[in-house]
């Protein structure tokens, strides 16, 4: 829809109510000139009271709308008529009556004379409280509290809604809305339920100002207009008129608190209130929005009453709803007689108040109702008296550490505040001290005699932060304390009484008994669905089509006319309501046409009903029908409905497992498409699917294929009934009904002759889905009258363990290995008969009941009482495994239910940790009130960090475009809950975050240049904000800031420009407040991330591995918006390495030097070190875990401390940047050199290297361990809109692998690593020579050749060629060792240094078939001897320059070879010398396997001194044919080497095992020799426990080699 404010530069009009239509006055242009200018005049000289404005809105912006009254000359009020008489006559009839004397009364009877057609007259739009267009009657302007409105112009959620022919309560479904529940077992005749369609691409919101408008401006319009009005209404019968068009529907507004005058005589009694609308320009319309069509001039108004058929496009738009034909409904009674007949009641009562149905039960949201019931009976059980769940202050956040020894235990200083001294009690204590403990400490201070003192009346605060530690818990436990021990910075707290700590976040007992109304509190909530008509503005068009109907009935010989005003007033309302025109309105409107054209007798002594009464009679019913469908489908229930008013109307029942029918329902049509459809597609059809845990109970059945129809407004119309032939009595409790509306796209819509070559297939536009039963299990059948209840199975008997049969150890094994599985994920389907199968004896693996429960094979009614029966019987799983029941894979409600009832049992702090997922989890509950949402209202109840966090996390789901609706129901009930202290922080925080938001766009969309000015003059505007009050913080709620140190804020020059926030802190005790706030990126990737390894860290801290892990706040505030915490004293490598003038990506030693820089003592600087490696080995493995991507040096980022840690989590789970069609990010983790040089404290590998892969290790292995909670969480958000691909669940997945080889590739590449040195100052001209050698140096070449070729094995297999030279001076010739790559390089870059010489022709380097091969060498040898021949004879310029003899310059490796003594020579056999060292194992069985892990060697030697190329070679003896040899790969010239490659035997058994020995060889790999034995072990197996693993060092011996 287009809905389009008045500060657009559109000229608008605006009528006054629904349904008035305004023809054109008569009277004289001199005199109505005359008496505007008198009037405008009188304006100026008097001076009264204005009326006060309407609540402001919440928009920032200021208000287009409101002009003032000088301005208005500028548009024509009146109509200039071109009838002299009729002005003459006018003009005598309004001689004697004086506007300003005449009475209330006396107007009134002026007014309700049945001569003056009201229906001519509007209301100035001045008068408008909110310029809306027709789709929206903007009830909100009755409401004393300001409304923030956003609505699509695209429909974003436009319904689906059918007529429904008797009155049902509503139920919630999958998408958010709550509509009346559809009955779907039914004849043709059935209701069924406003539907709305989840846009794919919903477009962003609009807010609308409301504008202010004076009575006496109002009184004047009104004066003109009545003057033109009543002479061309009331005195001429004969007169022929235009009916003029209707441009738009807007509502009239109520003054929030009018002194004098009412709300009934302001908006409705006095017709001299309502402007004189002339001239009208007509505002542009959008194409995509609902539009009331002009009726143009000269036209027979009844040209088409005998059409039986709404006009039949043959291509349609749409985002709309299904609707069901059904029979209308009768009108229950109520207060106020709605009768076409009779006069509406021009009391002065509220609009709403004449209208008493649209609040009644039966317009009621039940499950709403019901829902808020339940939340008062929650709130009931947090009073707030109670300290314990309301202590109105945070807690600090406890971590559970296992004490590991060392650096983890021991003691710490504290330093402590006291109010009655005046330094800082300062003390150490152990870590493992309760808080308890500490009060007491630091009271003896104070007071000598501790007997007196109740140490529960005392609390530590954490100084700088509003937090208090818990008192029950020890010291080191606290997140607090953990980060100072980690930055090693002192621990400062403050001793408060607990009566003198600041409780401002506390409810009171006014909280306690306020009334639960779901849309109180979310003005500042931004919706991204367009919001309801609410009841004050439905019952505005219910008045404007009252009215028209009245005057309808007044005058029989106008009726032809007038009944066009009733029709318009009709598709006003309709437009309102999401353009729903149902079959009943349809057919009354047919009905209303043809009963004009009927003949009028009337027998004087019979009374009876005329057939234009009848009709607007049956018009009417429909009408209310479409509006109580409506309400109680989309609009918030009236406050004070309770469930025991729709308890006394409860029909008869019965269960649902004695119906046999099969499930169908009638599919009428869809409304409110966009326009844009009409062209682009042909034909619309729907698939229906019927679904249980995200899996089809039955074929999807798909609709006929149909176009658009046009009656009021576009539809998509099938009146088809869809029928599944399933029974009812099989269909589990959740089963839902999904609908897909697909369009068929019109190939010839682009006018192209070749369209059809590239015909696409249907395009999805929207779905939506249901549930079939209602929250109170229920389905209403409409005939007979009875409610279908669901009623479960009784549940079957669970045989005791104890009494089972043995199980096969084959199955046994099997269901080991399955039961040992992280997830579900990759579970064939016979693994899952397995263990459905074998379900009694899982009992043993206690978190295996997800995946017995995702194995069942049926979860209709029958199988549900084994089901429950085997959940009820099972051991209660623990927190983080009960999560997976969570998953949407899990939609029974009991099975949920006993999920919560196990997550019950985690802490706050755990909670916390989980939090982002269990919001998500709500996208799978059936209905709004469910065991989740109750559990986390109840805990944010208990604790302020979870109702914080809750709060923004709940901010962010509403923006979801399917379950946004839900969501925004949940915040409005948290607002309700959280109490007036609490609720005042979170609205402050909302408007801190939408001025930083405004002022970030704004520096993001400047200049380079003007970017400082802007960021400057925004910061004013924040700092006043602050000015006014204090504020906590969105990232938590413990900092508190109370004003900018706007000279250290700035902006980062990165490519979002994200600004830099510095805050004074509140407390004076505390540091400045650094933050970041950022717009235009998703934040929610990175809170992902940082989510996952803070829990990463938790477990690793559990476990008792200390990583130092450095963790940091980030959280969304909104779309593409958010805040992050900045790591104080850390820079990114990039600057680092810039600040060390860094040139290229040689350099080792920048980290180190910086390092040194701030630590500049041995010790600090070792203990950075220790810090660097720590927290490198956890970067590591969650980098490699997550699939992080996208790294590089200005993402990576290091703290004066050495701790490193990443940031911007943009590229996650694999989805890494690209480079044309390769990855940017080819290795799975990030470890560069001048990481390796802080590492190992220098250039070369040492045993700082090995406690780094240790680490690696030990981090990784405890993570798989609890891979499952790893893959839940991210399992719960693969559905939602941070993460929508598989391919991120099954990356996690095999990084997490149970297979060992995926690990021993990650640990393989660290251990792999080269630690160069740095090169000499001189770039070398050849990459393998280290610089650049000239004949001067060396003497001339007399003659090169090749000379022979060598196989060599470093690092792979390959040819080396061998070149004999001879020199001048020099009677031994020089051998050196050339591989033909290097040959190649040689011949590029002479060809680049001498373009203009001739040189020889270098031989191909493509060779078919296999490269490295003997014949292939051979081949090359004499072609490269040809080409060295032909070269050192070419011109002295090229035979004697730079770069050929730094070519035959011998370098390292030539050195180390024997020349040609060493090829005339023998190999040398392995030697048995001195032989040292140790080598580090890891032995281990399981699954028939043997696992062999070869992880360190230390201190070998060798017999020539020289660094040694040491690989491991095992055998399992006796093996006399050699079948069980095994080898790692070679590491290079080293004494300390790290392999971590795991050696597999399968295929054993651990009796066969018992009888072998295991024999390990250490040998150094040599080029031109036979390999170099350095060692070796024999171990007997029969001396291991096969049942658990072993790791051990074993020290090398000489040992026989085999």
């Amino acid at each position: 829809m287009a809905h389009i404010s008045s500060g657009n530069g559109f000229k608008f009009d605006r009528p006054a109510s629904p349904g008035v239509v305004r023809p054109k006055g008569i009277v004289g242009k001199e005199e109505a000139l005359r008496m505007e200018v008198d009037a405008l005049n009188k304006i100026k000289r008097e001076k009264r009271h204005t009326l006060p404005a309407t609540a402001p809105s919440v928009n920032p912006l200021p208000n287009p709308s409101v002009q003032t009254s000088t301005s208005r000359q500028e548009k024509d009020l009146i109509v200039f008529s071109e009838s002299e008489t009729q002005k003459k006559e006018q003009k005598d009839k309004f001689e004697d009556i004086d506007l300003e004397k005449l009475t209330k009364e006396e107007l009134e009877k002026l007014l309700l004379d049945d001569s003056f057609c009201v229906s001519q007259m509007t209301r100035p739009s001045s008068l408008l409280g909110c310029n809306l267009s027709a789709s929206y009657p903007g009830g909100h302007a009755f409401s004393p509290s300001s409304f923030h409105w956003t609505p699509t112009p695209t429909h974003a959620q436009t319904p689906i809604f059918p007529s429904a022919p008797f009155p049902k309560p509503p139920c919630s479904f999958q998408n958010g809305f709550s509509p009346a529940l559809s009955t779907f077992i039914s004849l043709p005749a059935q209701p069924t339920s406003f539907l709305s369609f989840t846009p794919i691409q919903p477009p962003a919101a609009l807010v609308y100002p409301q504008p202010a408008i004076t009575p006496e401006m109002a009184k004047l319009f009104d004066k003109i207009a009545s003057t033109s009005e009543y002479l061309k209404n009331g005195r001429s019968s004969s007169m022929e008129t235009e009916l003029g068009s209707v441009k738009s529907l807007e509502p009239m507004p109520q003054p929030s608190e009018p002194p004098s005058i009412s709300r009934f005589e302001w908006l409705d009694l006095d017709p001299l209130n309502k402007r004189k609308e002339v001239e009208v320009e007509e505002a542009p319309t959008v194409s995509s929005g609902p539009f009331v069509e002009e009726s143009g001039t000269a036209k027979d108004p009844w040209d088409a009453v005998l059409l039986d058929e709404p006009e039949v496009v043959g291509n349609g738009t749409s985002t709309g709803a299904a609707v069901t034909r059904s029979q209308s409904l009768n009108i229950p009674a109520t207060s106020t007689d709605h009768s076409p007949g009779k006069q509406v009641n021009k009391g002065s009562t509220n609009v709403l108040s004449k209208y008493s149905i649209l609040e009644e039960k039966e317009v009621q949201n039940l499950e709403v109702v019901a829902f808020c019931e339940d939340i008062s009976k929650l709130r009931s059980k947090f009073p707030h008296d109670d300290l314990a769940t309301n202590p109105g202050y945070v807690l600090s956040p406890v971590i559970t550490q296992r004490d590991a020894g060392g650096d983890n235990g021991g003691s710490v200083k504290v330093s402590i505040e006291i109010s009655d001294s005046q330094q800082p009690v300062t003390f150490t204590c152990d870590v493992s001290s309760p808080v308890d403990l500490l009060i007491m400490q630091a009271l003896c201070w104070v007071h000598d005699d501790l007997n007196q003192v109740d140490l529960s009346s005392y609390v530590l605060k954490v100084c700088g932060q509003e937090e208090v530690l818990q008192n029950k818990h020890s010291l080191g436990s606290h997140e607090y304390v953990q980060n100072c021990r980690k930055w090693e910075t002192e621990i400062k707290l403050q001793l408060l009484f607990l009566s003198t700590m600041r409780r401002d976040l506390a409810r009171t007992a006014e909280d306690d008994i306020s009334p639960i109304v779901l849309e109180k509190y979310l003005g500042l909530v931004e919706r991204p669905f367009k919001e309801s008509v609410t009841r004050e503005g439905l019952a505005e068009y219910l008045e404007g089509y009252h009215k028209q109907v009245n005057l309808c009935l007044q005058n029989e010989s106008t009726q032809y006319k007038t009944v066009d005003n009733v029709v318009q007033s009709v598709k006003n309302l309709c437009c309102a309501l999401d353009e729903v025109e149902t079959p009943a309105i349809s057919d009354a409107i047919k009905k209303l046409k043809r009963s004009v054209n009927l003949p009028r007798t009337r027998s004087p002594e019979v009374s009876y009903a005329s057939p234009v009464e009848e009709s607007l009679t049956g018009l009417t019913d429909a009408v209310y029908e479409l509006a109580k469908l409506y309400l109680r489908s989309f609009c918030p229930t009236t406050p004070g409905c309770t469930m025991e008013e729709f308890m006394e109307d409860r029909r008869d029942s019965k269960e649902a497992s004695g119906t046999t029918e099969h499930l169908q329902f009638t599919l009428f049509a869809v409304h409110g498409i966009p326009a844009t459809w009409v062209s682009s597609f042909e034909k619309y059809y729907l698939m229906c699917a019927l679904t249980h845990n995200n899996r089809n109970l039955f074929k999807p059945v798909q609709s006929k294929k149909v176009g658009t129809y046009k009656s009021f407004f576009y539809h998509i119309k099938w009146d088809e009934l869809i029928n599944f032939p399933i029974s009812v009595a099989l269909l589990p409790l959740e089963a839902m009904l999904s609908l897909s509306l697909y369009g068929v796209l019109n190939q010839n819509a682009n006018n192209s002759p070749d369209s059809n070559k590239q015909r696409k297939g249907p395009e999805l536009l929207g779905k939506v889905s249901m549930p079939l039963f209602d929250f109170r299990r229920q389905v209403d059948f409409p005939s007979p009258a009875v409610d279908v209840l669901y009623a479960g199975p009784q549940e079957n008997g669970c045989p005791d363990p104890q009494s089972l049969d043995p199980l096969d150890p084959g199955d046994r094994s099997e269901i080991e290995k399955l039961c040992a599985q992280a997830s579900t994920f990759g579970l064939s389907r016979a693994d899952k008969q397995l263990l459905w199968d074998q379900r009694y004896y899982c009992r043993d693996y206690q978190h295996s009941l997800p995946k017995i429960l995702a194995s069942a094979p049926s979860w209709d009614w029958g199988s549900m009482g084994e089901i429950h029966s085997l959940l009820h019987h099972w051991p209660p799983l623990s927190p983080v495994s009960a999560l997976e029941l969570l998953d949407s894979k899990f939609a029974d409600t009991e099975v949920r239910k006993v999920a919560v009832s196990w997550i019950e049992s985690s802490s706050d702090d755990e909670l916390a940790d989980y939090l982002p997922q269990l919001v998500q989890a709500v996208k799978f509950e059936c209905h709004l009130n469910n065991a989740l949402v109750i559990f986390l209202l109840s805990r944010a109840l208990g604790n302020v960090n979870i109702a914080h966090y809750l709060y923004w996390l709940l901010r962010d789901a509403v923006q979801d475009p399917a379950f946004g609706q839900r969501y925004d129901r949940i915040l409005g009930v948290l607002l309700c809950l959280c109490g007036t202290g609490l609720r005042t922080e979170l609205e402050k925080q909302t408007r801190l975050v939408q001025l930083l938001g405004a002022l970030a766009e704004k520096v993001r969309q400047a200049s380079s240049s003007t970017r400082q000015v802007v960021l400057l003059e925004g910061l004013e505007r924040v700092q006043s904000f602050f000015q006014k009050n204090s504020c906590r913080l969105p990232i938590t709620p413990s900092l508190v800031g109370k004003e900018l140190n706007i000279k250290a804020c700035s902006f980062f020059n990165s490519n979002a420009v994200p600004l830099k926030i510095a805050l004074v802190n509140a407390d004076p005790l505390g540091d400045e407040i650094n933050v970041m706030f950022k717009v235009g990126e998703d934040l929610r990737q990175d809170m992902l991330a940082l989510q996952m390894i803070r829990i990463m860290d938790r477990i690793w801290l559990q476990e008792g591995l200390d990583l130092r892990i450095v963790n940091f706040k980030c959280i969304s505030t909104g779309k593409d918006k958010g805040m992050v915490e900045l790591v104080p004293s850390s820079e990114t490598l990039r600057k680092i390495q810039v600040e060390n003038g860094v040139t290229g990506s040689f350099k080792d030693k920048p980290l180190a030097e910086w390092l040194r820089k701030y630590n500049p003592a041995e010790d600090e600087y070792e203990k950075a070190s220790e810090n660097f490696i720590y927290t490198c080995a956890g970067c590591c493995v969650a980098t490699y875990i997550l699939g992080i991507c996208d790294r590089h040096n200005d993402n990576i980022m290091l703290r004066s401390t050495g701790h490193m840690f990443h940031i911007d989590f943009g590229k996650f789970l694999g989805h890494a940047q690209m480079i044309g069609s390769f990855k940017r990010d080819r290795a799975p983790f990030v470890l560069t050199s001048d990481m390796a040089y802080v590492i190992n404290g220098g250039e070369r590998p040492t045993s700082r290297f090995q406690l780094f892969v240790d680490l690696c290790s030990q981090a990784y292995n405890l993570i798989r361990k609890h891979s499952n909670l790893f893959l839940n969480l991210l399992s719960l958000v693969l559905y939602g809109t941070i993460l929508q691909t598989k391919q991120s669940f099954v990356l996690i997945e095999s990084s997490l692998g149970s297979v060992a080889t995926k690990f021993n590739f990650f640990i393989h590449n660290l251990a792999q690593l080269r630690f160069s040195g740095l090169p000499s100052n001189d770039e070398p001209i050849l990459s393998f020579a280290p610089r650049t050698y000239t004949m001067k140096q060396d003497g001339r070449i007399r003659d090169a050749s090749v000379f022979s070729f060598q196989k060599r094995y470093n690092p792979d297999k390959h040819y080396t060629y061998v070149i004999r030279i001879l020199r001048e001076g020099q009677n031994e010739p020089q051998f050196v060792f050339r591989t033909f790559d290097e040959f190649q390089e040689l011949h590029n870059k002479l060809t680049i240094l001498f373009p203009l010489w001739k040189l020889p022709g270098f031989p191909s380097k493509m060779v078919l078939g296999r490269t490295h091969i003997k014949d292939v060498a051979s081949k090359r040898k004499v072609e490269l001897s040809s080409y060295v021949h032909n070269l050192m004879r070419s011109s002295t310029e090229v035979t004697q320059c730079d770069i050929i003899y730094t070519f035959f310059h011998p370098i390292a490796r030539d050195d180390k070879t024997e020349g040609v003594e060493g090829l005339s020579k023998t190999p040398v056999s392995p030697t048995t010398g001195r032989v040292e060292g140790e080598v580090k194992l890891s032995v281990s069985y399981r699954n028939s396997t043997l696992f062999i892990m070869v992880m360190h060697i230390k201190d070998l030697i060798s017999n020539d001194g020289a660094d040694p190329n040491p690989y491991v070679k095992t055998y399992l003896l006796p093996d006399p044919h050699k079948t069980s040899k095994r080898k790692t790969k070679i590491a290079r010239k080293t004494r300390n080497p790290t392999f971590n490659e795991m050696l597999v035997y399968s295929g054993y058994s651990k009796e066969t095992l018992k009888q072998r020995e295991l024999q390990l060889s250490v040998l150094s790999a040599e080029s031109l020799r036979e390999n170099c034995y350095l060692g070796g072990i024999t171990l007997s197996l029969k001396d291991f426990d096969l049942s658990r693993e072993t790791v051990k060092w074993y020290k090398l011996t000489t040992v026989p080699y085999f």
